[in-house]
Parts: structure tokens; C-alpha cells; sequence
């Protein structure tokens, strides 16, 4: 059987979890799969929890190109918005500088732990034309208004909002506020709306449209992005943390199906958080742990068996017993060389939800028995021979 052949029978269709649907569905694709997944804002290196969710898409990416299909993958760089400016103006250099230093980092990173290269990486002000436009079809369909220089999305116009992440509105009002969303604004009309283009601030970066000076909202730098980038619609997948799913996944969704009527994707896929200390890995906290720091130290095959370790879509504390674990694994499947012992069983793990855990125990298996593994390791993107 060619790889042509083999791209979308129904023998290899993988199942994922769906978010929007609340299940394990099949994810039909054909030979040519589109995914976009939510980038990192760079104004600070690259930790854990960025590495395991990109880890995630490398892995069903890989899993794709292996059945025949072509992905095309692409990782958007936010590269203007309230963090970042704010870390420039902290370190007194311009936000464009901090970026580029930042994203040089991150791809040395994602490089070294193996993860094959996005098909795109595009920046946010790349597309300050394509976003304005994307805002006018917006207001020009009913579903935006302006207010006090800025232009803000109607919530209550678009009956399919909250769909994606089902939750009250108590609920998306406390999100919006710990994630930026600002419910408190006085020229909302509502709490749950939230800005396409904001007017800048005095040292801010701005660009002329006609609401005025002003610099584009979050949530619609990757609706615009997306649409752009695969020059469609609607894609095969879209995903990123779990914590992206309110506000920022239900507002892409909601301002894409204003703009085009249609669905930004067909299947939503979202990664557990990490925790450490006992609370989420996040940059607020300053809880973090640098993926820079760990390959400093640690090999980096290592560092990627440690941080796929655990399913995808089950939250975990990270400690440096991972790591003992993980090199004590990639000892014994070194120990086993070269071979394809375990190739098909892992397989099959990987298209029952991406069922990493169980790929990892097969190899285990396989490899203490003295069978060699290589290729059922090389499909998970750890070389061990």
C-alpha cells in the first residue's frame, strides 16, 4: 500500500477528543491536513507548559505525516499586545527588539527537542491590513460596534457564543477577568464583548484605520491569521492550551463565523496544564520552569520523554523525578537497538486519542524484552540509535 494509498482509510483515521463536541470523535481528514495551534506571546523564554502543548501537535503531526498525509502547521507569534509592550517598556528596549531576541530562543528550543518545523510561523503585525479588513466585514454584518476610538465585538449578536467552552456567563465574566479581558470597560455594552481594534495608548505602537489609531485586539490577530495563512475559512484543527479555550478560542470562534459564516475549524483540540508548586504554570505567577535551563543540563531526548509522559488531556505536577524517569527509559530502549518492534501497537496508541502513555509502556515492553525499538521510538521524535 502506498502513502497515497494509505492518507484517510477508514483503518487509519485517528480518534481525538473533540472540545466543541465533548467527545472522542474520528478525525476525518483527507491527504492534506490543515492545524493551526495558538503560538507564544515572546516576551520570556520558553517553559514547560509551552513545550508540552507543542510536544502534543508534534507528535499527532508526525503520526499524520506517517500515515502519508501532508500537514501544514502553523504557529502564530503574537508579537504586539498588552504583555508584551508592557516587558518592553520594563526593559527599556522597543517590543519589535524583544520579539526578535525571544523567538530566536524559542525556535533554538523547539529545534533542539525535535519538533519538526512549522509550516508557517507568521506574526501578528504581518497582518494589520488583513485584520482591519477582517474587523470592517464584522461591523459591516452587525456583529461589532464602535465606542470611544476603540471596536468592540457584540456578544449577545451571535447566538453560538460560549458554545466552545459551555460555560455561564458568571463564569466567562470570571475568566475574562483574570485572562484581560476587561469586563469592567465602560464602553462595553456588555461585559462578555471584547475589542477587535483598541485605540493605543500615548508610546504605544498604532496604525491608521478608520476607527482611528489604534492596534489590534488579541482574539482576532489569529482569526485573521488563520484565515490567512490557509486562505480558507474553515481548517482541519485548531488548538493550544487548555486555558485558551475562554476567552481567547470562544472569541476566534465567535468573530470568525461573523466574518465568514462558516466554522473557523472542525475539530477543537486543547492541552491539559502543568502545574508546579501547586498551581498552574503560568507567567503571572512566575511559577515557571525554562525548557532553556533543562537542556542546559539534560539531553534532549530526555527532556522530551519526560514532558510527554502523561496524556494530553490530563493535568500534571511537574517534579525532577521526571526527568530520572525519563533518561532510566531512554537508557533501556537504547540498550534494545535498532528495530520495529512495537511499531504497529504504537500506532494504534497514538489514533486512540493520542494515547501517548500507552506508546511509551509498548516500547517499555518491547525494549526489556531485548527487541529492538528505534522506529517506534523515532515515531514519538526520540532517536535512540
Amino acid at each position: 500500500m502506498t502513502p497515497s494509498d494509505r492518507a484517510g482509510s477508514p483503518a487509519d483515521t485517528p480518534r481525538l477528543f473533540d472540545t466543541l463536541r465533548g467527545e472522542v470523535v474520528p478525525f476525518e481528514v483527507g491527504s492534506d491536513v490543515s492545524i493551526y495551534t495558538c503560538g507564544i506571546t515572546p516576551y520570556q523564554s520558553t517553559h514547560v507548559g509551552h513545550a508540552t502543548t507543542f510536544i502534543t501537535y508534534d507528535l499527532l503531526s508526525r503520526r499524520l505525516v506517517d500515515q502519508g498525509r501532508r500537514v501544514r502547521l502553523v504557529r502564530n507569534i503574537t508579537d504586539v499586545d498588552d504583555d508584551i509592550l508592557r516587558v518592553a517598556r520594563e526593559r527599556e528596549v522597543n517590543y519589535l527588539d524583544l520579539a526578535a531576541g525571544e523567538m530566536a530562543r524559542f525556535d533554538a528550543d523547539l529545534d533542539a527537542l525535535g519538533l519538526m518545523p512549522a509550516w508557517r510561523e507568521p506574526r501578528a503585525t504581518s497582518a494589520i491590513p488583513e485584520i482591519r479588513k477582517f474587523i470592517g466585514l464584522i461591523l459591516d454584518r452587525g456583529h461589532a460596534y464602535q465606542a470611544e476610538g476603540s471596536v468592540y465585538f457584540d456578544s449577545t449578536s451571535l447566538p453560538e457564543f460560549g458554545e466552545l467552552s459551555r460555560l455561564d456567563d458568571d463564569a466567562m465574566l470570571g475568566l475574562s477577568a483574570q485572562r484581560g479581558g476587561r469586563p469592567d470597560d465602560p464602553a462595553k455594552r456588555n461585559p462578555l464583548d471584547f475589542v477587535l481594534w483598541q485605540r493605543s495608548l500615548p508610546g504605544e505602537p498604532a496604525w491608521t484605520s478608520r476607527w482611528g489609531f489604534g492596534r489590534p485586539g488579541w482574539h482576532i490577530e489569529c482569526s485573521t491569521l488563520c484565515r490567512r495563512e490557509f486562505d480558507t475559512a474553515t481548517v482541519d484543527l485548531h488548538g493550544g492550551g487548555v486555558d485558551l479555550v475562554y476567552p481567547h478560542h470562544e472569541a476566534e470562534r465567535a468573530q470568525s463565523i461573523a466574518c465568514c459564516g462558516a466554522p473557523l475549524a472542525r475539530h477543537w483540540m486543547h492541552q491539559a496544564m502543568v502545574h508546579y508548586d501547586g498551581a498552574k504554570m503560568s507567567k503571572s505567577l512566575g511559577n515557571l520552569v525554562f525548557l532553556n535551563d533543562l537542556l542546559a543540563h539534560h539531553e534532549a531526548c530526555t527532556v522530551r520523554l519526560a514532558l510527554m509522559a502523561t496524556h494530553y488531556r490530563t493535568s500534571w505536577e511537574w517534579t525532577p523525578q521526571r526527568l530520572t524517569d525519563a533518561h532510566d527509559r531512554l537508557d533501556r530502549w537504547r540498550t534494545a537497538g535498532p528495530g520495529s518492534a512495537a511499531l504497529e501497537p504504537v500506532r494504534a496508541a497514538l489514533d486512540d486519542d493520542l494515547d501517548v502513555p500507552t506508546a511509551l509502556a509498548l516500547i517499555d515492553e518491547a525494549a526489556d524484552a531485548g527487541r529492538g525499538v528505534s522506529e517506534a521510538a523515532g515515531l514519538l521524535g526520540v532517536l535512540v540509535s
